[in-house]
């Protein structure tokens, strides 16, 4: 008996199929995959060409520093809760309903105060409210 000693040949990929495969693979995922919009809030900020503020009786302007301190009419109000702002407004305002509120925010102000001023005017019943802007020309006070 006579065994032949075969000789083992070296496997080898075919490339072939699995390019095949990966495009048929690429496909189903370019068709099934969803694409969704991101939409971006379009905000076009108004420029404030107007007269300086004049000291009308009905106004009652709140500062709100930029660490988040608040001052009702120049004067500074002691704690940052909305009890306590809702109570100097309302003595602000002095029992008169048609009084407009002015905010005075500082650019590095937490949205957070704005946030606390507005609900305390809600509170004192103060529904006549307003931002205070500058124009672009001038330095901040």
């Amino acid at each position: 008996m006579k065994f032949s000693r075969r000789r083992m040949e070296e496997p080898e990929i075919n490339l072939i199929p699995f390019i095949d495969v990966l495009l048929v693979v690429l496909i189903f995922l370019v068709l099934t995959t969803t694409y969704s919009r991101f939409t971006e809030l379009q905000i076009n900020l108004p420029a404030a060409d107007a007269d300086k503020l004049r000291e009308r009786p009905g106004e009652v302007v709140v500062a709100v520093s930029g660490d988040g301190r608040y001052a009702i009419n120049r004067k500074a109000v002691e704690g940052r809760s909305v009890e306590l702002l809702t109570a100097e407004l309302s003595a602000a305002a002095a029992g008169r309903a048609d009084t407009v509120v002015i905010i005075s925010a500082d650019a590095m102000a937490a949205h957070q105060s704005v946030v606390n001023v507005l609900d305390a005017a809600r509170r004192a019943g103060l529904s006549r409210l307003t931002f205070a802007a500058q124009t672009a020309g001038t330095a901040p006070r």
